[in-house]
């Protein structure tokens, strides 16, 4: 066919696909957790003064924050209660673990039912190198 250069891609189409790439073949079709995943989540940094944080978050229309460091990984949640608060803690002390992580890769069915057996109604989507690409949440979907 006259390819000078030929490549194998190693880590298959699941990575592929966790990069938002194009995919083909029967499951294509198919909405993945990438695909509904709202990149406008808000995100702040643990060093972020937290009462900045609420304002932003709550003009946002958001409830919830997800914390990350300077990488977007991601680190915890400020949820409900810490954004409806107005203590004056830090970002670090009113955050909470989770929430789960899953690659932008995952089929939306099996998004759906990790979301409805976790505690946790958000499903934060990351490439595969950890940083965060948006949120999935039962309560702010966004159709594929």
């Amino acid at each position: 066919m006259g390819f000078e250069q030929v490549y194998e891609y190693e880590d298959g189409k699941r990575d592929w696909g966790s990069f938002g790439l194009p995919r083909e073949g029967r499951l294509a079709e198919q909405p993945s957790g990438g695909d509904v995943a709202r990149a406008d989540v808000p995100t702040c940094l643990l060093s972020d003064d937290l009462s900045e944080v609420r304002r932003r978050v709550r003009e946002s229309g958001w409830e919830t924050c997800i914390v990350v460091n300077e990488d977007r990984v991601v680190l915890g949640r400020l949820g409900r209660k810490a954004i409806g608060s107005d203590d004056g803690e830090s970002v670090e002390e009113a955050m909470t673990d989770g929430p789960s992580t899953v690659r932008p890769s995952i089929g939306l069915d099996a998004l759906l039912k990790r979301m409805q057996s976790n505690t946790s109604a958000v499903g934060s989507s990351r490439p595969p190198m950890g940083s965060l690409s948006g949120s999935c949440s039962a309560a702010r979907p966004r159709s594929a």
